[in-house]
């Protein structure tokens, strides 16, 4: 009898060591989570899956791009950085890259970071032929301002915006303004939402700007404009991204690069299937907006965002992990 007791406290503690080995190669993790709604929601969602599925020790530290992405470059912390929009620090970057502290994990939106004009799902299937920006400027009848029913509209962000300038600039550029368009300053973040919001409820046309991955085009189905024209990099940033430049060339908004970054330090550390988590988890612009807009209409946290997607995407989360932290993963729902 004491023997097999023994025998058994003996297997219990080798299946007990191995989850202890496990935990002990992950260890304790600081993850960074943006300001921003889908970076939110990622940051929660890597630290459930890391938690549950992997043992870790898992913890949010809240940031912005600038500070983290610095800090991760000089100082190799916090440990990741899910929504890393690294064209906005491409120095910074590189420099931390080739100093040994950070590397570049996959990428969590391989659709990447997406700005541009945009016209409503409905008025591009009721004219087929509104595929580019100067296809619109041909038809302002179909994009009225509400002050001049005979001029056509495009909606801009709030000023102060990256976007806010270059599509100011773009207006200039394609001759907006002799074409019999109004520039609409829709005053703030709030506006610029509230007036596409209306105008798509109404099922009204009209173009804006607006970019994804975001709640808003989420819940209304919008078409991006292309421009025409390549994307030129070097007028991109001669012209069209400054506010006083009085020459801007028709141009492409270029689309921003996301990935993951890990501290390189953590990365040595950690085991194996985490960093091959890290590298298979991403998600396309559709299906975070759509996440996104289900947690604006629930008043959702990150954390209750992270939630429902793993109880409703069964199927494509449980590719990015192994068939045991699946197992795990789904027990803790």
């Amino acid at each position: 009898m004491d023997k097999l007791l023994a025998s058994t406290c003996l297997m219990f503690g080798l299946l007990g060591g191995t989850s202890l080995v496990s935990a002990a190669e992950c260890g304790s993790v600081t993850i960074a989570s943006m300001n921003w709604q889908s970076a939110e929601v990622l940051s929660n969602l890597d630290k459930i899956i890391l938690n549950e599925g992997y043992g870790c020790s898992a913890d949010i530290t809240v940031g912005d791009t600038v500070p983290t992405i610095t800090s991760m470059a000089e100082k190799g912390q916090p440990d990741i950085a899910p929504e890393a929009w690294i064209d906005l620090l491409p120095d910074v970057v590189k420099k931390g890259t080739e100093d040994g502290q950070i590397i570049q994990v996959g990428s969590p939106l391989p659709d990447g970071g997406v700005q541009g004009w945009w016209i409503p799902k409905y008025l591009a299937e009721a004219h087929p032929d509104l595929k580019t920006i100067p296809d619109m400027l041909k038809h302002p009848e179909l994009v009225p301002d509400a002050e001049d029913s005979k001029k056509g509209a495009i909606f801009n962000g709030p000023q102060g915006w990256g976007g806010t300038i270059v599509t100011s600039q773009l207006y200039k550029a394609f001759d907006a303004d002799k074409a019999g368009f109004t520039l609409v300053d829709t005053g703030s973040a709030a506006g610029l939402d509230g007036a596409i919001a209306k105008a798509y409820e109404r099922q009204q046309g009209f173009a804006t700007y607006y970019w994804a991955p975001t709640a808003l085009l989420g819940k209304y189905e919008m078409v991006k404009l292309d421009a025409g024209v390549p994307h030129d990099a070097a007028e991109w940033k001669r012209c069209n991204t400054v506010a006083d430049c009085p020459d801007p060339k028709p141009n492409a908004w270029p689309v921003d690069k996301v990935v993951t970054l890990v501290a390189k330090p953590f990365s040595q550390k950690v085991g194996p299937e985490v960093m091959t988590y890290l590298e298979k988890r991403s998600w396309s612009n559709d299906t975070v907006g759509k996440l996104m807009a289900w947690m604006t209409e629930n008043q959702a946290s990150g954390e209750d965002g992270a939630k429902h997607f793993l109880k409703e995407n069964k199927d494509l989360w449980t590719k990015w992990v192994s068939p045991e932290a699946a197992e795990k993963i789904e027990a803790s729902l």
